[in-house]
Formats: C-alpha cells, structure tokens, sequence
C-alpha cells in the first residue's frame, strides 16, 4: 500500500499536482488516504473538463451540420397546375345560380349572369392589334369565348368564363411568353350552358 503511495507521489509530484513539501508528511494510513483524495480530486476535474470540451465540439459540428444543409436546400421550381373536374359539376353550379335571389337570367335562357373571373390579354389604341390577338387566342383555345370592350381611348380583349382565380390563373400559365399583359378581372361572366337533362352524361 505504500509502495502505491510512493509511486502515485512520484508521478504528482513530476507533472506539478502536489508541490515537494506535500511528499514529506508521516507514511502512516492516513497519509496514504489524503494522497488517494487528492488524485480523486484531480481526475474528477480532469474529467469534467474533457466532458465539457465533448459537449461544446459536439455542439459546434450539429450547428455546422445545419447551417450547411440550410445552404444546400433548393429553392422550389413554379409548377404547371391542372384542373380535372366533372362537367356535371357546371351544371349543379348553375342550378343554384338558379335558386338563389341574386342571379338574373340573360335574353338566353341557357345561361345565368353571375360574377367569376375573366383573363385580359390585350389593353391598347389600336383596333386592328386588338383583333389580331382575339384570333391568336382562339386558335389556341377554340372553346373558350372572348369579349372586346372599347372604353375610350383604349380597346381591352377578354377571355374565359370562370367561376374561380384557379382556372383562371391556369389560363394566364398557358398564355405566359405569347402575351405580354396578362391579367385576372373580376366582373360579370356567363356560365356554361346546362346539361341537357334528357341526355345521359358520360
């Protein structure tokens, strides 16, 4: 037992934990029980600095970790939105414009006035220009209708019937880089026809 001591001495005393002086107390049972505290002592603190040095390293690498992958996320890409729907949803919608108080019927008894959203392709003075782009926009949609308005000084060309800004910003998705001023009016449109209730839908 005292020959751990000396040596345990020996060592402290060569790495500078315990000064000269600290090696000549009595080699009694004591002695050796105050030499045996002391490197307790030391190595609890030797230990709870190497674990605070693994905490603070672990915590940088993680804040490194996420910083980086913060930098390297990629931005989202527009996407192209389609609508797939029932046509026999047109005809429910129109039956309730139908019920309700604030629809009044047209000089045509298929349709139904009612506010939505119309997409204006063209705004400018000349009569000729406006025409062209109504003919350009219908031999790209044949099935939707369009609608020519002069409000002095300017000529404004209009297209769709629609019931809401979804379809009609998909509308604008498949005129972007055709026309160059594309935008969303809300005002007064005509619903499609009803279905014809004889006829069996597909």
């Amino acid at each position: 037992m005292r020959a751990l001591a000396k040596q345990s001495l020996r060592r402290l005393t060569k790495r500078g934990d315990l000064s000269c002086s600290d090696c000549f107390v009595p080699r009694n049972d004591a002695y050796v029980y105050i030499c045996k505290l002391k490197m307790y002592k030391i190595n609890k603190v030797r230990f709870c600095k190497s674990l605070l040095k693994a905490v603070l390293t672990a915590c940088v690498l993680i804040l490194l970790n996420l910083y980086t992958h913060a930098q390297t996320t990629p931005t989202p890409t527009r996407g192209r939105l389609e609508i797939i729907k029932d046509s026999r949803i047109d005809s429910l919608i129109a039956h309730r414009y139908t019920a309700g108080k604030g629809g009044k019927r047209s000089t045509n008894s298929n349709y139904i006035s009612a506010y939505g959203y119309r997409v204006q392709f063209y705004s400018g003075p000349n009569r000729k220009e406006a025409f062209n782009a109504q003919n350009r926009l219908l031999q790209m949609h044949p099935e939707l209708r369009t609608y020519i308005n002069y409000k002095e000084p300017n000529f404004k060309v209009k297209a769709g019937d629609f019931r809401s800004r979804l379809e009609a910003s998909k509308l604008i998705q498949d005129l972007k880089g055709i026309f160059s001023s594309l935008f969303i009016i809300s005002e007064k449109i005509n619903p499609p026809k009803l279905a014809d209730p004889n006829t069996n839908p597909q």
